[in-house]
């Protein structure tokens, strides 16, 4: 019978909660009877003096009965256990769905169907008069809430397919011989079950794979499940070995079915170790695990006897650690010793990389098929801790320890670099992550998989958060400000080592976005006229002041420069300071002057990535008429910032700041947002005039809209400049006051502008 949505909605789990009641009393009875038995009728059976017939039949009937009598209370147990789990888990589910639906789905104004398969399909409900019209994000809500249902269901249809396979197991088939498998509970139903499946490696079918990655899929995250896995698997080598025959298996040939399945085991495999290695976890592996990874790491396995290019062990564990949130203490040892082993020589891993013919490329431990195919192991270490924020954020600041080849740690020893410096070195080498012959097409971005994960363990460590979450959550203290100090320094137009490579740029402009109001609060000083207590007031709201980081005033500005001169980079840091100074100007309302000082400087601040888009914008266009057009469409994206009251936005892509109004301008939460290049696409609370204006002028995305954004300078011309009136109008001012504010900020403005050309001078 196939799981369906009503068999989770409707079910009336009141009844499993009575079955596992009376369970728990038969399990009781039983036990009670079973030491009975032993202390009784089998202690006197083994105290008697059997002679003849009775030595041999009624000895061995007692002391039979008596295990039976056992073998009854250990079944009946582990019946109990596997239902009482199975009921708390689905009250949780049955609850989920139930508000999924009743509530989530209902203010949407959405229908859910049931389509067999344990899946729903999610559809607007027509309303009559209705055009049936939907926004991209009513679409995105609707596709959400779809996924999310179809999640609970898959999860619920699981554990319901675990419970039955366990009840059977326990029970064996055999009315007349009580006792079989026993489980402690329903995890340890699900990590035996995931552990006769992963015994049978590449043998095992398509389904019978899709079976172990569903088990894994909910449970990877459960310390009990993982750790009793691993440990099922033998030890680290055998994990490794099973992992390794598993990537090949999934990633040769064409069989697109057979690599989902790989790529499912991997981000499974990833998450679970991550758990299982947490020493903070009721269970977990020993520590040893952590060292023989280690001495491992620089050891060739031989997954297939005979079989040529046997991988070393970091290339397979890597594959492993690029999905999971590792603890600092388990995945930063690994991460060290693979940095020192690279420095020695950044090549030593690629000896094992086989040559193969044709074009299968993707053959490795990567199975993801994102950044690298999983031969280079520091790509891989760097992508793990661009997964894991608290590690990364160690990695970058805490002192070095130094390791031998083993891995075991040399205590006479120190290192005279960081790790920071040393990977950020311009003439760092990173080895080529590809099985792409030299001088081929693919071969050409073999050696940007590096410097991509560093971006990413990077973000991990400045944001506090991994670099892919969706949506990510900023989590900032003294040692993220700190790293992001550095960063500021080391990749801006003036720095001596030179410009970033081009796939970290991304990176750069996420992490600048997260810090949007630490660099207001370091241009404040613009000039040397900031007045620190006034700019502590200005920024009071913003962040704690025990995290608020003044970065170099120059540097700061230099880093934007380098970052908005992109134009991906500027979108993401012109989104974020769109949002910042909307809700600056809503935060001081009731307070004229610093509202006034706060919109100067913030404007100030979009005067500087405006200009720096230009400039790049004439060093990416040689042709005088095109490079007058591309500023055209770049020219008057700061005004669109002024938006009315506080903002909340929930969008899809690149990243903001969280800011409400009743917070101030609160750097909580960092959030995606999409920006287009001739407006923007930002779901917020706008109010109707000025949503009614993007409709009508930056959606279309033509030369009249693009002449409009330029018009909006003038005071009363459409939505644009409304929120700076509604300022105006909130304090008191007069028109005349009015119009000496709109005049001020587009100074303020035009300094910022005129702060980069200078630059652009001095460097030309």
């Amino acid at each position: 019978m196939t799981f369906t949505y009503l068999d989770l909605s409707e079910v009336d789990l009141g009844k499993l909660s009575t079955a596992v009641s009376d369970w728990k009393d038969t399990v009781s009875g039983l036990k009670s009877l079973a030491e009975n038995a032993r202390k009784g009728m089998q202690a006197k059976s083994d105290q008697a003096r059997w002679a003849g017939v009775n030595a041999t039949v009624t000895r061995g009937f007692v002391t039979k009965t008596t295990k039976e009598i056992a073998d009854l209370h250990t079944e009946a147990s582990s019946i109990h256990q596997v239902l009482a789990d199975a009921h708390t888990e689905l009250i949780s589910l049955q609850k989920q769905i139930r508000t999924a639906v009743e509530t989530d789905a209902a203010n949407l104004g959405i229908s859910v169907q049931d389509i067999g398969e344990a899946k729903v399909r999610c559809f607007f409900r027509h309303i009559r008069g209705d055009s049936d019209e939907r926004t991209q994000e009513q679409l995105d809500a609707k596709q959400e809430l779809e996924n999310r249902i179809n999640r609970i269901l898959a999860h619920a249809a699981e554990i319901d397919a675990s419970v039955a396979r366990a009840l059977r197991k326990s029970h064996g088939g055999d009315k007349h011989n009580a006792g079989h498998s026993s489980y402690e509970s329903l995890d340890d139903a699900q990590a035996q079950r995931a552990a006769e499946l992963a015994d049978l490696g590449p043998k095992m079918s398509d389904k019978q794979y899709m079976e172990l990655n569903s088990i894994m899929r909910f449970n990877s995250k459960d310390a009990d499940f993982s750790t009793d896995f691993y440990k099922s698997l033998g030890g680290p080598k055998e994990a490794l070995e099973f992992y390794g025959r598993m990537s090949l298996d999934g990633t040769i040939g064409d069989d697109k079915g057979r690599l989902a399945l790989a790529r499912q085991l991997q981000r499974n495999m990833g998450v679970a170790l991550a758990s299982a290695t947490d020493p903070d976890n009721k269970s977990h592996l020993p520590t040893n695990w952590a060292t023989e990874f280690r001495k491992l790491g620089t050891q060739q396995l031989q997954l297939y006897p005979g079989g040529s290019s046997a991988p070393y062990g970091y290339q397979v564990l890597g594959g492993i650690l690029r999905y999971g949130n590792y603890d600092a203490r388990f995945i930063n040892p690994i991460a060290e010793h693979v940095v020192q082993l690279h420095r020695e020589d950044p090549y030593r891993f690629m000896s094992s990389k086989p040559d193969i013919p044709g074009s299968d490329l993707d053959w490795g431990y990567n199975p993801s098929g994102k950044n690298g195919a999983g031969y280079d192991p520091l790509t891989s270490v760097l992508e793990g801790l661009g997964h894991s924020p608290d590690a990364a954020k160690k990695f970058f600041t805490d002192t070095p320890t130094v390791y031998n080849e083993d891995g075991t740690v040399n205590k006479n020893a120190s290192l005279d670099y960081d790790y920071f410096d040393e990977l950020n070195k311009t003439d760092f080498e990173w080895a080529p992550d590809s099985l792409a012959h030299a001088g081929s097409d693919e071969s050409k971005h073999a050696r940007e998989m590096g410097p991509n994960a560093l971006g990413h363990a990077l973000e991990a460590a400045v944001t506090g958060d991994a670099w892919d979450a969706d949506p990510p959550e900023l989590h900032r203290d003294e040692d993220t400000a700190e790293i992001m100090r550095r960063v500021i320094e080391r990749y801006n137009v003036a720095s001596e080592e030179g410009p970033p490579p081009e796939v970290m740029k991304d990176s750069l402009a996420k992490m600048g976005a997260s810090y949007i109001d630490d660099l207001n609060y370091s241009i404040m000083d613009f000039g040397g006229s900031g007045d620190a207590l006034d700019r502590d007031a200005l920024f009071k709201n913003s962040s704690d002041g025990s995290t608020r980081t003044s970065f170099d005033e120059q540097k700061a500005r230099n880093f934007m420069m380098l970052v908005a001169g992109d134009e991906d980079g500027y979108k993401s840091l012109t989104s974020a300071q769109q949002l910042f100074m909307a809700s600056g100007l809503a935060a001081f309302e009731n307070d004229e002057d610093r509202g006034i000082a706060f919109a100067q400087n913030a404007a100030k601040v979009h005067g500087i990535l405006d200009e720096s888009r230009s400039h790049g914008i004439r060093e990416e266009f040689k042709d005088p008429e095109e490079a007058q057009q591309m500023l055209q469409e770049q020219n008057g994206e700061w005004r669109k910032s002024l938006v009315s009251g506080g903002v909340t936005v929930a969008a899809t892509a690149g990243a903001a700041i969280l800011l409400g109004p009743a917070a101030g301008v609160v750097a909580a939460t960092a959030v995606p947002l999409v920006m287009e290049s001739a407006g923007s696409a930002i779901s917020t609370a706008y109010g109707n005039h000025t949503m009614e204006y993007l409709k009508d002028n930056e959606y279309t995305n033509d030369p009249q809209a693009l002449q409009a954004v330029q018009d909006v300078e003038k005071i009363g011309e459409r939505a644009a400049t409304q929120p700076v009136l509604n300022f105006a109008q909130t304090t008191g001012m007069s028109n005349k006051e009015a119009t000496d504010l709109i005049n001020e900020i587009e100074q303020s403005y035009l300094a910022g502008k005129t702060a980069i050309s200078n630059n652009e001078k001095v460097s030309s």
